[in-house]
C-alpha cells in the first residue's frame, strides 16, 4: 500500500489580502501530488486550528505579504502547541532575511520567499512534514 499523500491546510492568517501567491502555491503542492486545503483569506488562528484537526492534516501553509510574518507566524505556531498538534507550519511571502532566525526559534519549520521554485516549494513542504513525522 502506498503511503497516504501529504495533506496540507493553506491559509492567509490576518487582514492580508493578496491571494495570487497562495493560488500558485496551492497548484505546485497538488500538482505534487499532495491534498491541498485552501482556506482563503482573513483566516484567524483558531478558524486554522479547528480545520487542521478536522481535516487531519500534516502540516499548515501560510501566506504573508503584509509585513505581519513576526508577530502572526509565531501566535500561529502557538496556537498548534496549545491544541496539542504537532503540525509544522510553513510560511512563505516577503520575508526579510533577518527574520528568518527569529522565525525559526519561535518554532516556524521553513520559511519560502517569493524566489522560491516550484521544486524547491514542494520539496520543503515533504522535507517539513518527514521531519515532523
Amino acid at each position: 500500500m502506498a503511503d497516504a499523500p501529504i495533506r496540507i491546510i493553506l491559509a492567509k492568517l490576518g487582514l492580508d489580502g493578496h491571494d495570487r501567491g497562495i493560488k500558485v502555491v496551492a497548484r505546485i503542492l497538488r500538482d505534487s501530488g499532495m491534498e491541498v486545503i485552501y482556506l482563503g483569506l482573513r483566516q484567524t488562528t483558531d478558524t486554522i486550528i479547528s480545520a487542521a484537526e478536522e481535516e487531519d492534516v500534516d502540516a499548515i501553509g501560510l501566506s504573508m505579504h503584509n509585513a505581519s510574518h513576526m508577530t502572526l507566524a509565531p501566535a500561529m505556531v502557538e496556537a498548534v502547541r496549545a491544541a496539542g498538534l504537532e503540525t509544522p507550519v510553513i510560511v512563505g511571502g516577503i520575508v526579510p532575511d533577518e527574520d528568518l532566525e527569529p522565525l525559526a526559534a519561535a518554532g516556524v519549520a521553513a520559511v519560502l520567499g517569493p524566489g522560491s521554485s516550484a521544486e524547491e516549494v514542494a520539496a520543503t513542504v515533504r522535507q517539513a512534514v518527514n521531519t515532523n513525522r
